[in-house]
């Protein structure tokens, strides 16, 4: 699938790096060409955002699935996927086999299991798999608690130049619980995990990624704990960085009453304390991005009860929407939106996207900030509406959307 004639956006305000200003943008042989004050040439196709905003395509960083329907209606254009797949990605023709799948119309960049079956033991063929595509290492949904095999994982990781992406959740501490120990839980009568849970997995983390020089990224902080000990390395200028999904954003453990199963998520969600903790880190820029962690499941996962319910929740429709809420709320200013979803991500990536740069990648969406809609896990394009903004208000819809200069369905 190639771009067939060169395409003019005109009458949009273009989300570019600090500002949003009014500009066109033109893009050729799949590339973008020019940005700014200028007339469509001779033979484009021109397209009228009327005063939409023009912004690169969304980069998801720790998605569990590839799911084209809907990363497409939330404007993603390329998703990192996390290794905890079936069969999960610990050999190099597996990544091989991922880092092709999704194109021409949307690029999956896969995620290397660190060990071998995901067992915490016996370290992967890192380098065959970045041979084969592989852009990162991850621990998946699962956490270390071997500190040799982590500390020999984290150094082949920054010996060969590739970020390792951390679960965060000391899981001797965490164990088969399904909730965050507190009042909720305790009303429940849940299974529960104390927060410190998750600092204490940081810290000891942070401590390795630091002997071994490696840059080291933390999925989803979602503690306040967690935060400052992020916030307070970074201040040292060790190469961290921290995501968190929608989810944590906006609910805190409130949300699992009525033991709703579309609300168990991994890690749970936490008091309202961490929840305006992360609002402060996103602001500050301690998180530097905010991902789908895209994970549809269906009845056979989720229709149980909560205890038994598998973790997960399908984010990647309301990954735009949940964010430009926090625009509205005076949290972030729109370009900081873009730098969370797009720009950080694709930088991780080490990928020439999430931005809107002359001789990047035409991955481009024109949204609609204000445009209204409502969550309806019954017609969600997602393979499963697993979500827990089921049936919630929301503003903001990408009315338009192109990989590689190729206008696709949204």
């Amino acid at each position: 699938m190639k771009q067939m004639r060169p395409t003019t956006i005109v009458g949009g305000k273009a989300v570019l790096a600090g500002e949003v200003r009014e500009a066109a943008v033109r893009f050729a042989d799949a590339v973008i060409v020019a940005i700014g004050e200028l007339e469509p040439e001779d033979g484009d196709e021109i397209v009228d955002a009327r005063g939409k905003l023009i912004a690169p395509g969304l980069v998801d960083y720790g998605v569990f699935a590839v799911d084209k329907p809907a990363f497409h209606f939330g404007g993603i254009t390329r998703a990192a996927l996390m290794p905890d797949q079936r069969p999960l990605l610990d050999l190099p023709s597996r990544v091989s086999y991922i880092a092709k799948s999704g194109k021409p119309d949307f690029w999956v960049h896969p995620l290397a299991a660190a060990t071998r079956n995901l067992d915490g033991e016996n370290l992967a063929e890192l380098a065959l798999m970045r041979e084969a595509g592989a852009l990162g290492v991850a621990t998946g949904r699962r956490w270390i608690g071997n500190s040799g095999v982590m500390l020999r994982l984290a150094q082949y990781a920054a010996m060969l130049d590739l970020p390792l992406v951390a679960h965060a959740e000391d899981s001797g501490i965490a164990g088969t619980s399904v909730a965050t120990a507190g009042e909720m839980a305790t009303r429940m009568g849940l299974q529960a995990a104390p927060a410190q849970a998750e600092s204490l997995a940081i810290m000891r983390d942070l401590a390795i990624a630091r002997m071994a020089g490696a840059h080291i990224h933390f999925r989803q902080v979602s503690t306040r704990a967690g935060l400052d000990l992020v916030r307070a390395v970074k201040a040292q200028g060790e190469r961290v960085t921290a995501g968190i999904t929608p989810a944590h954003i906006h609910l805190s453990d409130l949300a699992i009453g009525d033991f709703r199963s579309f609300a168990r998520l991994s890690p749970p969600l936490r008091c309202e304390d961490d929840r305006r903790a992360v609002l402060e880190a996103i602001a500050d820029g301690t998180i530097d991005m905010i991902s789908s962690g895209h994970d549809p499941r269906g009845p056979e996962d989720k229709r149980l009860p909560f205890a038994d319910a598998e973790p997960g929740m399908a984010g990647a429709e309301v990954l735009l929407a949940t964010t430009l809420s926090l625009v509205r709320d005076s949290v972030i200013a729109m370009p900081r939106v873009f730098e969370l979803l797009a720009a950080n991500p694709a930088r991780l990536l080490k990928v020439k996207a999430g931005a809107l740069e002359e001789g990047w990648e035409a991955d481009i969406a024109i949204v609609d900030p204000d445009r209204p809609w409502i969550v309806d896990s019954r017609k969600m394009e997602a393979a499963a509406g697993n979500t827990p903004f089921d049936g919630q208000p929301m503003q903001g819809r990408v009315t338009a959307l192109w990989k590689g200069g190729v206008r696709v369905d949204s």
